[in-house]
């Protein structure tokens, strides 16, 4: 039975690949070229293999030249990969009008359906197992890699050949008979890749459609018995009768969604929402919603129109190491399990008649000649030369006859801010950016213009003169004149990225509260062992109530190498109950807090067991001059040893002492409206102290927000707050001329994701923002960086530290072109403005946070399903007086 199951999914996906069944014109018409040179129309396709460096080469895959007879046709070709060694396909980049193409598919195999120059695909891709690389539709986004991934291809494990596969549905634009080179061009490198990706095909084998049925669920899941894989895009198939696809995660008991698509929609790879990891002991569950209407017999799964299929395409990476390139669930081992199913698995999703996929070997009526059918209008157009988008094709040097254009709108999901390519392919892939509709209103021309000028200018490396109104909140005050003239001027060319190959990332202590570096550039990590901070830490008084589980017996206090992750030193174990806040003064001392003792301890850099001066009182909390009431954060000048404390999730303020402990004064209170006024916090969380300014910082966590003081007068300098904070600041951290922050988790229907920014300190804008490739931020508690450019960002909830690095700055200039105002892009070994070198060397993956629900003065979260997690609770606030 076990081998009959394999033989079947082998033919069901040689099936899936190979369209199902013949056209009958098939049998006796194929179109041929009668010599092997590219037509005029197909420039550049004489070209394959184009080296980019010494180690990069990109390989253009286009037809070569066809002219399709026949709507829904599908054809294919072949390339071999021009090398025997192992290589990487690292990035894609599609040439295709929606105008002529439906849809193409790039599969990788060792052995190609045909040795034509190209032939029909309903002979068949391959003659062995076709992997799926990549999918481009018509109003579908582009597939794009994350960054440090890629396919493995050649070598002895991986595909020798690419098969690329051409939908042309509607062939009204081939009544001139001209030749189409639609295909798509790869970025390979011959350098390894960190991370591997793959396909994990979730189909069913068994599922029975009977006639008039109005809904049927198909149902697979399977154990997930590997090394953990990291799902960044999903493509879900069936054919007529499916009306939504669904794919989860399943985690002690807790959905969590994959992908959800209606298959009738164009079946490209969509990214995920959020970041999603697979672990070894998870289950991977999927379901297939399908009607029966309309059908007089049972249908089952297969290959041909009156057949069906139910599969979700997972798209994933592994660490290369443990990488595997393909895996299949063909099973339904918890069918129990979907009785929890959460309930948008089981609505189907509203399609509009201009999105649905037209499916080829799907359709019912295939030998009906459509080109004898009226034409709708057509409402996406490839843009006229002079337009923006031609123009701003041309200067990137793109083929203007490849323009193509689709109304999905990625942004609307999620965002690609550390990326430029990314958002030049969404400019110039998009109609509603494109020339209005004669019947478009004014105002819709108007957002039209707005949205021209967020996109291009929110990755403010392609123009500088263009600002979208919602970006930023201006400061309610601006530094006074002659203040801050000689701090370091940042621009728009810093970023960094996760250093891939550091290992610290696989610590895993306990909750990570704080970090610092010290005097050597060590990093200092603050964790909670095996304590947690959640809904029975404190009672309604602040009063810690777990007391009896004594304190934490593990060193809480570890000091890391910052270049192989190593623990050079740990310490601090029976001192602390919950961590919280960790800094580092000029002589190396450690200064932290402890939200369940309500005190600040200063450490020894040599003897970290015996505080030298503790602040507070031990288990009382308070808001006089000798309590604290969960204090956050502790900021030591450099210059004269005043010392800074953030007090707290329960007081609203900043409370300063001198070098040896003296209360000196205090200032900050309470938020209580909606717009807070300056020297208002609602949990002041983490402190940035700007020395040669005379300025502090605080990050005022649930106002989403930064605020600066004076430290000589306390008198506000400025806010520094903007629409993609979010609800919440959590961390910041100062080197000169750049402020680092970390947002928190998206409130329900917020859409700003979880992330890390940076900052030009001078102005307040944001300069770059950040992501980590490897698992993904949760709830990043603090950040510290270096002034190399080198940042560290701590995770409460995945307890998880991930290392951050600058990479090569870009020389910007502007230039006038055609009337238009750019900026030349140009970087080491670059020639000028071309986008397929500055493809080839920067990639995007953009994520969406997830849903978050938050309470004031708490750092407690709202799952995926909306159940508490046990992380940072405080007690909730008393009800505070009306104002008089």
């Amino acid at each position: 039975m076990a081998g009959f199951r394999s033989l079947l999914v082998l033919l069901l996906v040689f099936r899936s690949s190979c369209l199902g069944f013949r056209s009958p014109l098939s049998v006796f018409k194929r179109f041929k070229e009668t010599t092997s040179s590219f037509s005029n129309e197909c420039l550049g396709t004489t070209r394959p293999v184009i080296p980019v460096d010494s180690s990069d080469f990109a390989l253009d895959i286009r037809m070569p030249g066809v002219t399709p007879k026949q709507s829904d046709t599908y054809f294919c070709m072949s390339v071999h990969l021009p090398m025997d060694e192992e290589a990487f396909v690292i990035d894609f980049r599609p040439h295709a009008s929606m105008d002529t193409v439906h849809h193409m598919l790039l599969f990788g195999c060792n052995m190609p359906a045909s040795t034509e120059n190209y032939w029909f695909c309903d002979e068949g891709t391959c003659t062995d197992k076709a992997n799926i690389l990549y999918a481009w539709a018509r109003n579908a986004p582009p597939t794009r890699l994350p960054k440090g991934v890629g396919f493995r291809v050649g070598g002895e494990t991986g595909s020798k050949y690419f098969v690329l596969q051409v939908h042309y549905g509607d062939i009204s634009a081939f009544r001139d008979n001209h030749k189409d080179c639609s295909g798509v061009s790869l970025h390979l490198t011959r350098l390894p890749q960190p991370l591997i990706a793959g396909m994990y095909l979730m189909m069913s084998v068994d599922t029975v459609i009977p006639a008039g049925e109005k809904v049927v669920n198909s149902d697979i899941s399977c154990h997930y018995k590997k090394y953990p894989m990291h799902v960044f895009a999903y493509r879900v198939h069936t054919h007529h009768l499916g009306k939504v696809v669904s794919g989860y995660r399943v985690r002690n008991g807790q959905w969590t969604l994959i992908g959800h698509q209606s298959p009738q929609l164009p079946q490209a790879f969509y990214p995920v929402e959020h970041p999603v990891d697979v672990s070894f002991g998870d289950i991977l569950a999927a379901r297939c919603v399908f009607t029966g209407e309309g059908r007089t017999e049972a249908t089952h799964i297969g290959g041909t129109s009156s057949d069906e299929m139910c599969n979700l395409y997972i798209m994933y990476y592994m660490e290369a190491k443990h990488a595997v390139s393909f895996m299949t669930c063909t099973q339904n081992i918890a069918p129990d399990l979907f009785r929890t199913i959460p309930p948008e698995a089981n609505i189907p999703i509203p399609v509009k008649s201009d999105m649905v996929m037209m499916h080829g070997h799907h359709k019912e009526t295939v030998n009906k000649d459509k080109t004898s059918l009226p034409q709708q209008p057509k409402r996406e157009e490839v843009l006229e030369q002079g337009d923006f988008y031609s123009l701003l094709s041309k200067l990137l040097g793109e083929r203007e006859d490849v323009v193509h254009v689709h109304k999905y709108n990625p942004t609307e999901k999620s965002e690609s801010e550390s990326d430029l390519v990314a958002e030049i392919a969404n400019v110039v892939q998009k109609k509603d950016l494109g020339q209005s509709d004669a019947r478009e209103s004014a105002e819709h021309e108007r957002d039209n213009a707005l949205l021209v000028r967020d996109r291009i200018h929110k990755f403010h490396r392609l123009t500088s003169t263009l600002r979208p109104a919602e970006s930023r909140v201006l400061s309610l005050q601006q530094p006074l004149p002659g203040e801050g003239t000689w701090e370091p001027e940042h621009t728009g060319d810093f970023h960094v990225e996760e250093a891939l190959d550091w290992p610290g990332v696989y610590l895993l202590p306990g909750q990570v509260s704080g970090m610092a570096l010290d005097p050597t550039n060590n990093l200092v990590i603050f964790h909670r062992g095996d304590h947690v901070w959640d809904g029975n830490s404190f009672d309604s008084k602040f009063i810690y109530q777990q007391r009896g589980l004594g304190p934490i017996e593990e060193d809480t206090i570890l000091v890391i190498d910052p270049n192989n992750a190593a623990v050079l030193q740990s310490s601090g174990k029976n001192l602390f109950y919950l961590p919280h806040g960790l800094s580092i003064d000029k002589d190396g001392n450690y200064w932290v807090t402890d939200v369940a003792l309500h005190q600040v301890f200063k450490l020894n850099a040599d003897n970290k067991e015996a505080p030298l001066l503790i602040l507070g009182k031990s288990m009382q909390p308070g808001s006089d001059q000798n309590h604290f009431c969960q204090p956050t954060d502790v900021a030591v000048d450099p210059d004269t040893g005043t010392i800074y404390v953030a007090d707290g999730y329960c007081n609203s303020r900043i409370v300063q002492f001198s070098p040896s402990g003296k209360f000196i004064t205090q200032w900050g209170e309470a938020s209580t409206e909606s717009n807070p006024k300056p020297g208002q916090f609602s949990v002041p969380h983490s402190l940035a102290l700007v020395p040669h300014l005379g300025q502090l910082c605080v990050a005022d966590r649930e106002n989403g927000r930064i605020q600066c003081f004076k430290t000589d007068t306390k008198e506000f300098v400025r806010e520094i707050k903007h629409a993609s904070f979010g609800r919440n600041v959590f961390a910041i951290s100062y080197i000169p001329g750049l402020l680092f922050a970390v947002n928190g988790k998206p409130y329900f229907e917020d859409q700003e994701p979880v992330q890390g920014f940076v900052m030009n300190f001078s102005n307040g804008e944001i300069i770059d923002v950040f992501k980590p490739v490897r698992k993904h931020f949760d709830m990043p508690h603090d950040i510290t960086a270096s002034e190399d450019g080198t940042v560290y960002v701590g995770d409460a909830h995945t307890n998880t530290v991930w290392k951050f690095t600058s990479t090569e700055k870009m020389e910007h200039r502007s230039v006038k072109k055609a009337g238009i105002e750019v900026q030349e892009i140009k970087g080491k070994g670059s020639g000028g403005l071309n986008l397929g070198n500055f493809f080839a060397s920067r990639k995007g993956y953009s994520r969406k946070g997830f849903d978050r629900l938050s309470t004031e003065g708490s750092d407690q979260e709202k799952d995926d399903d909306g159940s508490e997690s046990e992380e940072e609770y405080s007690a909730p606030l008393p009800v505070p007086a009306p104002s008089s």
